[in-house]
């Protein structure tokens, strides 16, 4: 298993224009989180007057109403020191790089975690799907991935969905590839990142062979989940994926990584990656 350093990355969220106020960004993400003004004051024991005149300039929020504010509006960890800075005060929340001393017990119970997990796949993403650890399963599955994908860092939708990547040897190519492309449409709305929203124009504009497979198996299989169907030494193996976030992270880099683990869907894909385990 390897952990990738890296550094903070400014660019991952966009921060807040210069001199911008931080009441039209508020409302903003009440619109996007479809809550009234009202509905937004009972959670935050404000009134709803109190939260207009917020959204409307005429009102400065005290440090602590911004963020009771965002956290009642599930605002992201990066963009809440966003609206910090517009309303003039210091962000709150640290971006500590992965490498950094601080966080040697965050990577050592990641590691443990996603080796424990062996031989079943497990990796660790950030909020732009860079993978910055992997277990051997997950090696495994990338056997015949082209070099150039792994550099300078491996993307996790990348990897997948390029076409030298792991996409030829996806059975349910068309059916997966929609599933993710819907994965990330929803964090773009969720976060304002012009990284994430380029990567997914990328990666939506892979070509999709016209013979490539659709979401009907070989064989009749009741899933209880969309499975990822892909070929590994002449078998097809299935896979249904489950992703965890850690809970109410105090730092931007913690609360942007993901991990996700995959479990075999068959008794025929669990046996055969307990025999090839290596």
């Amino acid at each position: 298993m390897t952990i990738v350093a890296t550094g903070p990355s400014p660019s991952a969220t966009a921060p807040a224009p210069a001199g911008k106020d931080v009441g039209p960004l508020l409302r903003a993400w009440r619109e996007r989180r479809r809550v009234s003004q009202l509905e937004l004051a009972l959670r935050a024991d404000s009134s709803a007057r109190h939260i207009s005149f917020i959204e409307n300039g005429r009102s400065r929020p005290s440090e602590e109403m911004v963020l009771r504010l965002a956290e009642h509006l599930e605002v992201p960890v990066r963009e809440r020191n966003s609206l910090l800075l517009a309303a003039g005060y210091a962000p709150h929340y640290p971006e500590t790089p992965l490498e950094d001393p601080a966080l040697d017990a965050l990577r050592d119970g990641l590691t443990r975690l996603i080796e424990g997990y062996e031989p079943y796949p497990a990796l660790v993403v950030d909020a732009t799907y860079t993978v910055v650890a992997a277990n051997r399963g997950i090696a495994m599955l990338l056997e015949g991935v082209a070099d150039e994908l792994f550099q300078p860092a491996p993307n996790a939708m990348r990897l997948t969905l390029h076409p030298e990547g792991m996409a030829p040897r996806i059975r349910n190519l068309r059916e997966w590839r929609g599933h993710l492309l819907e994965q990330m449409e929803r964090q773009i709305g969720l976060q304002r990142s012009g990284q994430l929203r380029a990567l997914y124009e990328e990666v939506k504009a892979y070509p999709v062979p016209e013979d490539a497979p659709g979401g009907e198996p070989d064989e009749p299989v009741a899933y209880f989940a969309l499975p990822l169907r892909v070929e590994h030494g002449g078998r097809i193996l299935s896979f249904v994926s489950s992703i965890s976030t850690f809970n109410t992270p105090m730092d931007v880099t913690v609360a942007e990584l993901a991990i996700e683990t995959f479990l075999p869907a068959d008794p025929a894909t669990a046996k055969y990656l307990h025999t090839h385990a290596g």
